[in-house]
This record gives C-alpha cells, sequence and structure tokens, in this order.
C-alpha cells in the first residue's frame, strides 16, 4: 500500500487493522480498542522513519508484524490475567494484546533506552486510563523478581532458552511461544495445551503460536 502523511497513514492503517480483526472472527473488539491499536501503529509509522522500531518494509508487513500474533493470543488467554511480554521492542506482541484484552494487565519488558521511550510515549497518548493497565520496565529478563499468570515473548531468545526463563516468570501458569519455523523444545515437565498454526492475514507468513504449562502446577 502507497505510503502517506498525516491522517491519510492512519486512515490506511486503520482499514488494514480491520482486515487483520476480521479474519479473527473468534475476537471481540470494541470500537475504542481497534482505534487506540491504530493510534499505537500511526506512532510506529512514524518513529520507525528515524528509529529501528521495525525492520517492515510495507503497511501489510507492518500490521501483520505488529498485531496479528497478539490477535491470536488475545483469544485463549485467561480473563483478568497478570501477563509479562518479554523483549517487547516497539510493543508487539504486548501493548496490542493488552490494548484488544482491555482485562489484562501487562508488563512490559525491554532494555534499550529508545524503545522504552516510545512505548511511554504511546501510553501517554492514549491516555492515563489506558497507562495504568500496563507497566515498562527498561530492564532485561534476568533482572525481573516478580510472578505472572502468563509470560509471553517474541523471537527475544531461542525457543529453549525462552522456555527456561518463562518457567520461572509463571511457575503455576501460561509460557508462550511464538514460532515461525523454528521446532518447539521438548520439557518432560511441562504439557503443551494449546499448539495452534495460522497464518498472518495481510501477508500470508506461517506462524505457529504454543502454550505449555507445568505438568506439577
Amino acid at each position: 500500500m502507497k505510503a502517506g502523511t498525516g491522517p491519510s497513514r492512519h486512515a490506511q492503517l486503520e482499514l488494514l487493522l480491520q482486515r487483520l480483526l476480521n479474519d479473527c472472527s473468534a475476537l471481540s473488539v470494541s470500537d475504542e480498542s481497534r482505534s487506540q491499536v491504530t493510534t499505537w501503529l500511526t506512532l510506529v509509522d512514524r518513529w520507525r522513519r528515524r528509529t529501528d522500531l521495525t525492520a517492515a518494509r510495507s503497511d501489510e508487513e507492518l500490521v501483520d508484524l505488529m498485531v496479528a500474533d497478539a490477535a491470536r493470543l488475545a483469544i485463549h488467554l485467561p480473563r483478568g490475567a497478570r501477563v509479562i511480554d518479554v523483549g517487547t521492542g516497539a510493543g508487539a506482541p504486548g501493548l496490542p494484546l493488552g490494548l484488544l484484552r482491555p482485562d489484562l494487565h501487562l508488563t512490559l519488558v525491554e532494555p534499550l533506552q529508545k524503545r522504552v521511550a516510545f512505548l511511554r510515549t504511546t501510553l501517554g497518548t492514549l491516555g492515563a486510563e489506558v497507562a495504568q493497565r500496563f507497566s515498562v520496565l527498561k530492564t532485561r529478563v534476568e533482572s525481573v523478581d516478580d510472578r505472572f499468570d502468563v509470560a509471553v515473548s517474541r523471537a527475544t531468545l531461542p525457543p529453549e532458552e525462552w522456555l527456561g526463563c518463562g518457567v520461572g516468570l509463571a511457575p503455576s501458569g501460561e509460557v508462550w511461544l511464538l514460532l515461525a519455523k523454528l521446532a518447539l523444545p521438548e520439557k518432560p515437565d511441562w504439557q503443551v495445551v494449546v499448539d495452534e498454526r495460522y497464518t498472518w492475514p495481510l501477508t500470508g507468513a506461517e506462524r505457529r503460536a504454543v502454550c505449555v504449562r507445568s505438568i506439577s502446577a
């Protein structure tokens, strides 16, 4: 899709977002949530022109990359869960997940200052009522000492390493792995409770979302 500026960019991204959400028929999204996600996408688009927030090469790739995995997760996560997103970058998947599911409480972990600045700018733009559902931590996963209901990360660590970290963050909850072509690591003390293969709606990229739980939990 041809790039534009100002309000037209917002409208272009909103149209693509609606196409993506139409593909997730099991997910009910309010007009307010859809508007909030579009505002965030517009900020990502604006900031990526002067910093490396994302490697997306088209509007379709941008919307898929930022939102598609979050939309899938939003269908599955338990109501009212405390969720941690490790290595969130510009916010994906944690920030749109929290916007699509206002009942969730998100902790976004990101070590790079410029990305943390972007996340805080976004939450400031979305307003205090939205921002109170999110925490932004400028740190690495090793320094997080809290525990959560759900732990998720995308491409920050190799799957086996992330599974080990996720177990520590959500020992009695869910650990989600978002995979492309990488194999699922084996861990005998944990069981797979969700294993869903899907494609990104706008670009057709093949994806896999896997949720594991501790057998002893």
